[in-house]
């Protein structure tokens, strides 16, 4: 391939002079440009440009702190839950009085780490924070996770090179304080633990986050305004640095009396809306919610019952389909042919 034509350079040039690069990146990536190189190179590094130049340095979410309008999100997309959500409350409440008095990047709030079993919804109450302080929000799981480069990224020595997980998550958010959840840090690949626990170690860190490089940028990036979320299902395989670095807050079992609420009042209406079924479609005797609850025995989590009912309601929607019938009630009688 011939080398690209002048104004191509030149025309990368000016995007990076014109972008709100740090003076010392700039002058490093115009210095890349310097030796004009060809073909393959070229696009190579054109990539790392454009991706550096993405990056959303010093353009920061501005925060809206309102503790009483967390309060309603918090209860409105979580049913029980008290002692969590007191400890939200009171995190959020530290948050607020620090970012009134001014001192934005001087306080590192602490990483909070929801432990918990399958479907105690500790995911979701993340979301509920990042949505309770208008701050945009990147999951990434970390279940079978069996190589730090895809945290740190990968050298540009490589020809498939890329940036890693956290890196991306702060480009695509397009601000430097997003709310990144680390989400099941405890199901990493045995055989690479140590070496995601350390990368972990060092993002959960006040002291080094402010400086993180990841691999393909090669250039230190300031992640102390990202407010890491972290969650698990126990806390016996996260080293005991990375325990050290987070706030393990315990997410309680349900009983059958708040599954039935929020099996009626939230996972119901959920699943009714998936399945494109009208609500007033469908009435289930009271009687029958604990055979919904508990098909197959006790579940500490509301996930068997979400699928429950988002089977129930599948199995609805074809009866209208089929049938043109409707509304449909569930019985004691019937509930078999609606629940396996």
């Amino acid at each position: 391939m011939d080398a690209a034509p002048l104004s191509g350079i030149e025309a990368i040039k000016e995007k990076i002079n014109k972008s709100e690069l740090p003076d010392e990146i700039r002058e490093r990536l115009l210095t890349l440009l310097a030796y004009t190189p060809s073909g393959v190179d070229l696009a190579r590094i054109v990539a790392y440009i454009e991706f550096a130049i993405s990056l959303p340095f010093n353009k920061f979410s501005e925060d809206i702190l309102d503790l009483n309008r967390a309060k309603q999100i918090l209860d409105k997309n979580h049913y029980g839950l008290g002692v969590v959500k007191d400890r939200i409350l009171e995190y959020l409440s530290v948050l607020i009085l620090h970012k009134t008095k001014n001192v934005h990047g001087l306080f590192h709030a602490p990483i909070l780490a929801f432990i918990g079993l399958v479907g105690t919804g500790k995911t979701s109450i993340a979301y509920s924070i990042a949505e309770s302080l208008g701050r945009p929000i990147v999951r990434i799981p970390f279940g079978g996770l069996g190589d730090p480069e895809a945290l740190r990224g990968q050298s540009r020595v490589r020809v498939d090179a890329e940036p890693g997980l956290i890196i991306k998550a702060v480009k695509n958010t397009k601000v430097s304080n997003p709310v990144i959840l680390l989400d099941e840090i405890d199901r990493v690949a045995q055989e690479a633990r140590i070496d995601i626990m350390g990368v972990l170690v060092e993002l959960l860190d006040p002291a080094q986050n402010q400086s993180f490089v990841d691999h393909y940028l090669d250039f230190p990036y300031n992640l102390s305004q990202v407010l890491f979320i972290a969650t698990a299902n126990n806390t016996a395989n996260i080293a005991t640095a990375v325990m050290d670095r987070i706030e393990p807050i315990q997410m309680p079992a349900y009983s059958d009396e708040e599954k039935m609420v929020i099996g009626r009042n939230y996972l119901l209406l959920k699943a009714l809306d998936e399945a494109g079924v009208d609500n007033n479609m469908l009435v289930i005797d009271e009687n029958v919610w604990p055979q919904i609850i508990r098909p197959l025995g006790f579940d500490a989590g509301i996930r068997s019952l979400q699928r429950s009912l988002q089977s129930l309601c599948r199995k609805v929607a074809r009866q209208i389909v089929e049938k043109g019938a409707g509304p449909f009630r569930i019985t004691t009688e019937n509930v078999g042919g609606y629940v396996g």
